[in-house]
């Protein structure tokens, strides 16, 4: 990777070969998906005249991403990524061809289509917390929101221009020849992939198991208040801005009468608005917090959702969607780049599939809720609540602000010296009680406990069961904290998963510390567990 540079804008990232590469396979990947998208819709018009299978089409490529974000993202941090990635482009290659060639012989039905739609999206499910987990490794730090906003370009670009290529192939060749180019457009990901070197994770450790890695994911999840900050921020953001996506096209054909072309050219304008945003972003993020960036736009995009409800005008239309594309890029950005610098690098994917569960979630249930309220009511009061909401939504800043997400340094610290151990202890043997000691005067006790009991959230997050602080009756000063782990290899990873971040508050706790030598630490293996041993002999820590 190469080094830092000291000035960032839009397209620094693309200066790196490996992202310049795979940004544009990215964007040719795309391009076949929405091309994909819009022969499936069309095919499923001449196969069932159900309006209800028609949206069936979207609920089959969207509901593994329902089913397996967590689950992926658990998949993406215990295996090779790439390995991974090569994997999930080959499926979802062959699914987009066994889709062409069912169709051009013939034998395709509703039954046939749904099922490899939802092929498909499992493919794509699988990829997506991987895909994004690998930015970190193709920039530097730096450039990963800008390389993240040129993600997102990818996507806008290709949602632009996708579906009009998808009616263009259609007209001249058939939906067979949409899944042919769909199929052909995952061969540019796979070489570059393929010709990519990525770093391979090293450790003494063996590989964390899937289930293992799951329960470990959903542990960090509850215990991070930086991870559930940026998912409280995104899932408030994202229902009520999903409103603009879901009524967008009733608003412009049942209302507007504009038709297919001014569809088409709002969604442009949302597009290009989009890739405006990317090259501004950068220069916004040296100016702005990532908390009032994410809050300026969900208020601008709020503005924007208002403008569909209210205006008529087709020109006033265009410019409030090309403002709306701006900020909606604004908001998706800082919300990724939130979850993926709010959780270090051996929890990463895992945090990734959860936002992107949030993500989907949000999307999927705000238009049903969005659309369900345009029936009872009309389109302009669902879309004016929808703009109140996002306008309102910013009061959550005030409690779960993204700063300290921004700010926290989440590079691995290896700063626990190694437990002393006089005979071996097999990786399955536990429970284990980690317990450290100190000596605090008791002038200072209160602010000791205050501070101490902030490593609570650190030890549980890392792999801890349970955590406390106890104080010696007998001794005042002598205070203990210990904390309980499922097994011996589960605190040998914690040793691994501490971060700076933490070494900074460890520090700051022990300098409380009254004694002539560092705080004593501790190992013992529950004795009554029908699978421990005798206690590891005391250390320093």
């Amino acid at each position: 990777m190469a080094e830092p540079r000291t000035s960032v804008t839009a397209w620094s990232p693309l200066q790196h070969s490996v992202f310049r590469a795979i940004w544009l396979a990215t964007v040719v990947s795309n391009l076949g998906t929405w091309i994909q998208n819009v022969g499936a819709a069309w095919l499923m018009t001449s196969l069932s005249p159900s309006a209800l299978m028609v949206a069936l089409i979207q609920t089959a490529a969207s509901l593994p991403m329902f089913l397996l974000s967590l689950p992926a993202g658990a998949l993406a941090d215990v295996v090779n990524r790439r390995r991974l990635l090569l994997f999930t482009q080959t499926w979802m290659l062959v699914m987009a061809a066994a889709l062409a060639i069912v169709t051009w012989l013939g034998f395709m039905n509703a039954t046939a289509l749904l099922l490899l739609t939802f092929l498909l999206g499992l493919g794509a499910a699988l990829n997506g917390p991987a895909w994004q987990a690998i930015v970190p490794e193709l920039v530097p730090k730096p450039e990963v929101s800008a390389a993240v906003a040129l993600s997102s370009v990818a996507f806008n670009i290709a949602r632009a221009v996708g579906p009009a290529i998808g009616g263009l192939v259609i007209a001249a060749s058939g939906p067979a020849a949409t899944f042919a180019l769909n199929a052909v457009s995952f061969v540019a990901v796979i070489i570059v992939l393929y010709r990519w070197k990525s770093t391979e994770r090293t450790g003494a450790l063996p590989l964390e198991r899937f289930w293992g890695a799951m329960k470990a994911g959903v542990g960090y999840l509850r215990h991070s208040p930086s991870l559930r900050a940026v998912l409280i921020r995104s899932a408030v953001c994202v229902l009520f801005g999903s409103a603009l996506w879901a009524l967008l096209p009733l608003r412009t054909r049942n209302e507007l009468h504009l038709g297919a072309t001014g569809y088409g050219v709002l969604l442009g304008c949302l597009g290009a608005g989009a890739s405006i945003g990317a090259s501004a972003l950068p220069r916004l993020r040296s100016k702005l917090s990532i908390d009032t960036l994410a809050s300026g736009a969900s208020v601008v995009f709020g503005a924007a959702t208002a403008m569909l409800a209210l205006a008529d005008r087709f020109p006033v239309l265009c410019v409030a969607m090309l403002v709306g594309g701006f900020a909606w890029l604004a908001v998706l950005s800082s919300f990724n780049v939130a979850a993926m610098v709010s959780a270090p690098a051996w929890v990463r994917s895992r945090a990734l599939g959860v936002y992107m569960l949030v993500f989907h979630g949000g999307l999927a249930l705000g238009s049903a809720a969005w659309g369900e309220l345009a029936n009872r009511t009309s389109l302009r009061v669902a879309l004016l609540t929808s703009a109140a909401g996002l306008v309102l939504g910013i009061v959550a800043a005030a409690r779960y602000s993204l700063n300290d997400v921004d700010n926290a340094n989440l590079a691995p610290s290896r700063h626990w010296s190694e437990p002393t151990i006089v005979h071996e202890i097999r990786h399955d043997q536990g429970p284990v009680v980690v317990t450290v000691e100190y000596q605090i005067d008791v002038r200072t006790a209160d602010a000791f406990a205050a501070a101490a009991r902030r490593l609570r959230a650190e030890r549980l997050r890392d792999g801890a069961l349970a955590w406390h602080l106890m104080v010696d009756i007998a001794c005042p000063a002598r205070h203990v904290e210990y904390f309980v782990v499922e097994s011996w290899l589960e605190h040998l990873r914690q040793h691994e998963r501490v971060t700076m971040a933490d070494k900074e508050l460890q520090d700051y706790v022990n300098s409380f510390h009254d004694g002539p030598e560092p705080p004593r630490v501790s190992h013992f293996l529950v004795s009554d567990s029908p699978d421990a041993g005798s206690g590891a002999p005391d250390d320093k820590g």
